[in-house]
């Protein structure tokens, strides 16, 4: 299930899903920890009109999602004709303060008086924790429930007409054969438990008398800290001034923030602009403030497999700053080269792909490849974020950036890239590919390992270090040769998946795979050349129709338009930006993949790379 809105600040991070519950609940980094990531841990919402109940995950319900223009502002359309009950909200997380809030109009849709309820429900698993230690109390003094394990604290209130919600209750859920206490809910009655240990979860009532055809406004927050005192002093401040304030600044934040995306947007053709600031605040929201870029905070692959995509893996990490490295931000790259420069191996390389707190993430890649051992890495990712530090400072041409970076992280990678050669061929050493899968050494590895080691060159002689300037040069030439040598297939056509050496024996991969297209123009390894999408032949990930090459990507699709742009056929281009924003959510979330046969979003949703190659793309039509 998508997550057609996320919200964050940086440190809090929320997802909410097609039923307009919370899904993902991280704190206190984007992707880490997510405190709704077990199976029972949605955040329910209901409500009960004239004795009549329904959670938004009836189908009798009709949900529409999107944001409030150029912010970070959710805005959920939910409407029960049969309950005869509409509701509308805001959501947001705070910019200033760890707050996850929602603003709730409710309005009856019949001609008479009613009496209606809504009610609002929490279930946690603190600290992404699987043991049942939560706690949960009812705070009399604070009108409020506190949820909390650890160094992690959870308050949770809310008002209507500055009243705050008129019974709440706590209890169990997934042990001992108990749901949860949204239950207790159905009958329209709360039973006010005080307080409960172990797997806990709470709900909230607010009461109204709603006149016909009226609304009433109810506000809700969640106020997040590493203590009970932070996270009671979120919540009064919340309690104080009242969400609605707290939502008209968040959202001149985020107009602020998003300037130089929105003077950019200005040059585009008008048809894409929404879209594109779509993008870059869904881009923006899957940042934490550190410096970690993720993947995706959506868990919808711990439902069927081992881990999910919260993780900062440097490859995307690079392509995700590159675009707003164009559009002039300072603080995400500078946040994010920090954040590398801090993971840097000693060796001068960067692991498989890290947690947002910076520790090395789970991988599936091992030190031992058959009779070759060599360092669990895809190569092209230390590559790929040599050469886009090299972008940044070549824009911002600040003399104290490369001081600070040049010997601590661009001469390590360099020197690392320059010295990893195979013997026999002269091109980089086998790595795992692009799509982290397949252990060679790809034509896209060996095209972004040539352009990292010709921008190091160029920073090395603005560093005034001529030797490795001339070090690095040579061995950029010396791989573009090998390159010729060994990565293009006559025979097909086309440039090669890779080649891997085995002692006497040099093994051709000539599968046609959409990463050794977009290396080669790309990073100008060869004058451009054609070939074809999707990922690559036969790719089995996610795919549901064996008799198809596989699904499609947003990513390999957005690289063709970057391909057509550069050869000057923009009709084409325009084809493949149109057929990408026509796929998109309402609320502008791209996912990883497509199913050809359904057009149904497949893996991940939001894919923070998808949005990244869309705003790339859109930014190459007018720079």
């Amino acid at each position: 299930m998508s997550r057609p809105i996320v919200l964050s600040n940086g440190e809090l991070h929320v997802g909410i899903n097609r039923n307009g519950f919370v899904h993902d609940f991280y704190f206190p980094y984007v992707g880490l920890e997510n405190h709704s990531s077990g199976p029972n841990t949605r955040h329910r919402v209901g409500v009960w009109a004239d004795g009549e109940f329904s959670w938004l995950d009836s189908p009798d319900w009709n949900i529409s999602f999107d944001y409030q223009p150029e912010t970070l502002i959710g805005v959920i359309d939910a409407s029960n004709e049969q309950l005869g009950v509409a509701l509308h909200f805001s959501d947001a997380v705070d910019s200033d303060i760890c707050a996850f809030m929602r603003h709730v109009s409710i309005k009856n849709l019949r001609d008479t008086t009613r009496d209606v309820r809504l009610f609002m429900h929490q279930a946690f698993a603190i600290g992404d924790g699987r043991s049942n230690t939560d706690t949960a109390q009812y705070l009399p003094d604070s009108d409020a429930i506190l949820h909390y394990r650890g160094e992690r604290a959870f308050v949770v209130s809310g008002k209507i007409d500055d009243q705050p919600f008129d019974q709440y209750t706590l209890g169990l859920f997934g042990i001992e054969g108990r749901e949860g206490t949204f239950r207790d809910a159905e009958d329209g009655e709360l039973s006010s438990c005080d307080v409960e240990h172990g797997r806990v979860d709470s709900t909230l009532r607010f009461r109204m008398e709603l006149p016909a055809n009226a609304s009433v406004e109810v506000q809700y927050w969640i106020a997040a800290g590493t203590s009970l005192r932070d996270a009671l002093s979120v919540h009064k401040s919340i309690g104080e001034v009242g969400v609605p304030s707290r939502l008209k600044e968040t959202s001149s934040d985020w107009k602020e923030w998003l300037a130089p995306a929105k003077h950019a947007s200005e040059k585009l053709d008008p048809a894409y602009r929404e879209t594109f600031l779509k993008s870059v605040l869904i881009l923006k929201s899957q940042i934490d403030k550190r410096g970690a870029t993720m993947a995706s905070t959506d868990t919808t692959m711990l439902n069927y497999s081992r881990d999910a995509y919260a993780y900062c893996w440097p490859r995307d990490g690079a392509y995700i700053l590159w675009p707003l490295i164009r559009m002039g931000y300072k603080e995400e790259p500078q946040n994010y080269f920090e954040f590398i420069r801090n993971g840097l191996h000693p060796g001068g390389y960067l692991m498989h792909k890290y947690r947002a707190d910076g520790a090395l993430g789970s991988s599936w890649h091992p030190y031992v490849h058959g009779d070759i051992a060599g360092p669990p890495i895809q190569e092209d990712e230390t590559a790929g974020t040599l050469f886009v530090f090299a972008q940044y400072y070549m824009q911002k041409q600040d003399k104290k950036l490369l001081d600070d970076f040049y010997e601590s992280m661009v001469q390590p990678m360099a020197d690392f890239l320059c010295d990893y050669v195979d013997e026999t061929t002269g091109l980089p050493k086998p790595s795992y590919d692009l799509w982290e899968e397949v252990y060679l050494t790809t034509t896209y590895t060996t095209a972004v390992t040539h352009a990292a080691l010709l921008a190091a060159a160029d920073m090395a002689e603005a560093y005034e270090d001529k030797e490795n300037s001339v070090r690095w040069r040579a061995a950029a030439d010396d791989i573009q040769r090998a390159a010729k040598k060994y990565l293009y297939s006559e025979q097909r056509q086309a440039f090669r998946k890779g080649v891997l050496v085995s002692g006497d024996d040099i093994t051709y991969d000539d599968t046609i795979d959409s990463s050794s297209l977009f290396g080669v123009f790309m990073y100008e390894l060869f004058p451009l050349h054609s070939s074809g999408i999707p990922r690559y032949e036969n790719d089995y990930y996610h795919r549901n129709d064996p008799s198809i090459q596989g699904n499609w990507w947003i990513i390999t699709s957005l690289w063709l338009a970057q391909y057509y742009h550069l050869v000057g056929q923009p009709d084409r281009v325009a084809a493949v930006l149109d057929w990408v924003k026509d796929r998109t959510e309402t609320s502008g979330i791209l996912p990883e993949q497509i199913d050809p046969n359904t057009g149904e979003f497949m893996s991940v949703a939001p894919l923070t790379w998808s949005h990244a190659e869309y705003i790339a793309t859109l930014l190459d039509t007018i720079q």
